[in-house]
């Protein structure tokens, strides 16, 4: 997807905040902030919304969905987080390449 930030940002053709990266996903620091603590984990596959994952794609949202813990402890979240995943321009996704947001770190918004 050339025109997707977050598969440049993956690509390393854009600047990010890496915290965590391995052959599925891609984990950096949110460039707005909503929290203390705000990450995006991306997968390395372009999957645009959770409404276009196929089952064919259930090992790597198992994959993201388990390394969200150890990504949130490694940045200091050991109490707790919040995961957000929004789906869909009526869901409050904004770039559309499927990520979660883990927020931590201090009092939280209501909404990302």
């Amino acid at each position: 997807m050339t025109d997707c930030i977050f598969c440049k940002i993956i690509a390393g053709d854009i600047p990010s905040s890496k915290v965590y990266e391995d052959d599925k996903i891609y984990a950096f620091k949110d460039i707005h902030p909503k929290a203390k603590v705000h990450l995006l984990v991306v997968p390395r596959k372009h999957i645009e919304t959770l409404a276009h994952a196929k089952a064919d794609d259930a090992e790597l949202l198992s994959h993201m969905i388990l390394s969200l813990p150890k990504i949130a402890r490694e940045q200091g979240l050991e109490s707790g987080f919040r995961t957000v995943l929004n789906t869909g321009a009526g869901g409050g996704q904004e770039v559309f390449h499927m990520h979660f947001h883990i927020l931590g770190g201090g009092a939280m918004p209501f909404t990302v």
